[in-house]
């Protein structure tokens, strides 16, 4: 077991601390929501019927969009342009995919994945697989926020006797494409922040830093 948590510790570490703040935003959503509920002269929400609530779907889905598509277009941009002296760059002499060839005689082993192994259209699918995956929670993430949204915003136009909205209606909305953007474009200055510090500062011992002593030229970590 021992063994296990140590080879397995980035990955527990980082979603054990997702667990956590994920907790902490629902309990403090819930706070707030009642609190306007209160102002409004309405009954106060249970935990998890606060679970249920546009409002909270809203404010987690929203996020978790940016994230994935930073994710999702970060892996993409990676294979076809280049930053010199980042660590987060390949290098600047290897064409996108060139220093990854299946086919190259001895590239492919017993121990490959199976999708490799098997070639075809499943191994190009397989290929691609990191980028679809991220760019299909994206989508997703996007869908669960415009219906989160939505709802959000129809229980504020109740709280003032409106009639509600559709999906539709609220994706033309500037309310919705405002909270897109103000996390996108965070998303984004936080990776070209990475991309550029790394030519310069280093944190050692990091997969994400070059070594030490390289030079400020030296592109790629590896």
């Amino acid at each position: 077991m021992r063994t296990w948590l140590r080879l397995n510790a980035l990955s527990l570490v980082v979603f054990a601390a997702f667990f956590v703040f994920l907790v902490l935003q629902s309990v403090f959503g819930w706070q707030t929501r009642n609190e306007e509920l209160a102002e409004a002269g309405r009954a106060a929400d249970t935990y998890l019927g606060y679970l249920g609530s546009g409002h909270f779907a809203e404010a987690t889905f929203e996020n978790w969009e940016s994230e994935f598509l930073q994710m999702g277009s970060y892996v993409l941009l990676t294979v076809f342009l280049v930053q010199k002296g980042s660590a987060e760059s390949r290098p600047l002499d290897e064409e996108g995919g060139s220093g990854d060839d299946p086919d190259k005689p001895g590239a492919i082993t017993k121990e490959s994945p199976l999708p490799v192994r098997k070639g075809g259209l499943i191994r190009k699918v397989y290929e691609n697989s990191l980028s679809i995956a991220l760019l299909g929670m994206f989508l997703l993430s996007f869908l669960m926020h415009l219906l989160g949204g939505t709802a959000e915003h129809n229980e504020e136009l109740s709280l003032t006797g409106e009639p509600p909205i559709s999906a539709l209606d609220f994706l033309g909305t500037s309310t919705f494409w405002f909270q897109s953007m103000q996390n996108w474009q965070s998303e984004f200055l936080a990776v070209g922040s990475l991309i550029v510090l790394s030519i310069f500062l280093r944190q050692r011992g990091s997969s994400q830093s070059k070594k030490v002593s390289e030079p400020h030229a030296k592109t790629g970590s590896g």
